[in-house]
């Protein structure tokens, strides 16, 4: 599993083409031959961008859930609306698709964030708006998500 690291300010061009910095390109390397997924958020008003390998591992997870129930069929079908495979061409550029960079509202002003496996692409001005919203409940989000249950005395 790749592992990402570091926020980048970037730019992205008329034609909706933004230059990956080089120190997230080298951390790409050992991926970037086998191309990558862009797909809007499903929680936040930014894109992802999947390495084609942790794309799979995902599909494969979802590919497990019963499509004879609705919901499972419906989640598919609106996880999945506006998926394309992208690739980092030959001058380390990627260009985001024209509908995906409508959804996410992207301007001119980037930023490519990691999140673990994936990049999150996100207009500037939107995502420094969420890290503000979530920075006063920070505390209590990290005790509960990443808190250890089991100092707890019942």
């Amino acid at each position: 599993m790749i592992s990402f690291i570091g926020t980048y300010d970037c730019k992205a061009d008329v034609k909706g083409r933004v230059m990956i910095p080089v120190t997230l390109k080298n951390q790409m390397a050992p991926v970037i031959n086998k191309g990558f997924v862009i797909k809007r958020s499903v929680f936040q008003p930014c894109l992802e961008l999947y390495p084609m390998e942790e794309w799979h591992l995902l599909m494969q997870k979802m590919n497990k859930k019963n499509r004879f129930k609705k919901k499972n069929n419906d989640f598919i079908r609106r996880f999945s609306a506006g998926v394309k495979p992208v690739e980092i061409d030959g001058t380390g550029r990627l260009l985001i698709p024209k509908n995906l960079i409508a959804i996410a509202g992207i301007t001119k002003e980037v930023v490519l964030s990691s999140a673990i496996n994936i990049i999150e692409i996100w207009d500037k001005d939107s995502y420094e708006k969420v890290l503000d919203e979530t920075a006063e409940n920070f505390a209590e989000l990290a005790e509960e998500v990443m808190g250890d249950d089991g100092d707890e005395v019942s």
